[in-house]
């Protein structure tokens, strides 16, 4: 599709553009603006296996070194309160936040006495979706975001997940046990693996429904600069011929039809319809849409205030040391421009399929159409959008496909802001990482 490769050309010449890190020497990030509405994000970045398709900070996990990071984390959580920030929602990634249940139980619990939580969502395994594990989140997580990516066993066997986390048989039976624990369980899957098949996609999408989980999310495959060769090695080369078509089939068995099981939450999330999950306000995995700034705490986390991006150092050695310190460990920013951050505003509020065009023109203080005349203008030309009234923007199918587009080469560029930082990395904890 022609416009899908120029918009997966011109995202990349953007992102390589205005997602380049520079050092900083600043010890805190800026302080709350009153009346702003904040997410706090938290990163674990442990793992008792490290899958070749993940660009986010991450180690093999030891507790030697975890229990101390847990320390830490809530010690930078403090630094943040005596800021003045509040948040009404947390969000735990990885890594995998369930690799110390107790800790991460401890943190949670300090977060909600010390700001105004309503929910947590954390992401976890599927070998964690048990009794033990999940009698200690109920009740603290509101949503718990599964990384299954496949039910089927030969991608999971190539994916090097298959030994550690189980069979798909055994993964689909603890997704059933654990969804009824949640406001909201997703199944996070990715599609288009080379060696995927149509029939195995609609293998897959029949075993989420199975699953009777809430809420699933269907991210493409993305071949970061970082893990395209071991993506290689082990899943193959990845073809975007194929994408579409793969999208296109998720997007019927799930949300088509008159009366459809799911609804879209986001252009890649699918709610299921009459739960908790579905309908205005529903969590979903990309926080980014709900809460456009929010300050990150852990190694390897990504702040976004203002006009700036921050980087936390991807060493977790120096980060311990930043927070024992009294300051936080960010190693590096980038700066948004008035038009990167209305480039911004489009894609997050697109993806999560309406743009509000009247809170567009009073923060920028400009129309959508004016201030970004170019972007509109494709989306146009390509049938993007549904809705286009003075109010809003809203997105067709063809539109929503093209949202995927977009974030998928966002988010490779994001990678590769994190592989600017992680190339830092020196001694034991680089041989950990690369090798």
């Amino acid at each position: 599709m022609l416009s899908e490769r120029m918009l997966t050309t011109v995202v990349r010449q953007c992102t390589n553009q205005y997602l380049k890190l520079k050092p900083t020497d600043e010890h805190r990030v800026p302080a709350p603006v009153p009346g702003q509405k904040y997410m706090l994000y938290m990163h674990v970045p442990f793992c008792e296996r490290l899958c070749p398709y993940c660009s986010f900070n991450r180690f093999p996990f030891s507790e030697d070194r975890a229990v101390p990071y847990f320390q830490s984390m809530r010690k930078e959580m403090m630094m943040l309160k005596d800021l003045g920030y509040d948040f009404d929602s947390l969000y735990v990634g990885g890594g995998t936040p369930t690799i110390m249940i107790d800790e991460l139980c401890d943190t949670i619990d300090l977060a909600r006495e010390t700001f105004s939580i309503n929910e947590v969502s954390s992401e976890t395994n599927p070998n964690h979706l048990i009794p033990s594990y999940l009698d200690k989140l109920q009740g603290r997580v509101q949503r718990l975001s599964v990384g299954v990516q496949s039910f089927d066993d030969d991608l999971l066997k190539q994916m090097d997940r298959y030994d550690k986390y189980g069979s798909a048989a055994e993964i689909l039976a603890r997704v059933q046990d654990a969804s009824p624990y949640f406001t909201s369980l997703n199944v996070d899957m990715i599609f288009n693996f080379p060696a995927q098949t149509e029939d195995v996609l609609i293998k897959d999408i029949e075993r989420v429904v199975e699953s009777g989980t809430s809420q699933t999310t269907f991210y493409p495959l993305m071949a970061s600069p970082s893990v395209a060769r071991s993506l290689a090695r082990t899943v193959g080369k990845v073809d975007y011929q194929r994408e579409r078509r793969f999208y296109e089939i998720i997007s019927e068995l799930l949300a088509g039809g008159s009366d459809p099981l799911f609804e879209h939450g986001s252009a890649w999330t699918f709610n299921k319809r009459g739960t908790g999950a579905a309908g205005d306000g529903a969590m979903i995995d990309e926080y980014v849409v709900d809460y456009e700034e929010y300050p990150a705490i852990g190694s390897g986390g990504i702040t976004y205030l203002g006009k700036n991006l921050y980087v936390n150092t991807f060493s977790v050695n120096d980060y311990n040391a930043a927070i024992a310190s009294d300051r936080m460990s960010l190693m590096g920013k980038t700066e948004f421009s008035k038009h990167d951050r209305m480039r911004y505003r489009f894609m997050m509020q697109l993806f999560g399929l309406r743009l509000d065009k009247r809170q567009f023109e009073r923060d920028f203080g400009c129309t959508v159409e004016r201030g970004l005349p170019v972007e509109v203008g494709f989306m146009k030309a390509a049938g993007a959008f549904d809705r286009d009234t003075p109010d809003e923007f809203t997105l067709t199918p063809k539109g929503r496909y093209l949202m995927v587009v977009m974030m998928r080469q966002f988010f490779i560029g994001v990678n590769n802001l994190r592989d600017q930082a992680r190339a830092s990395l020196v001694g034991e904890e680089r041989q950990l990482i690369f090798g």
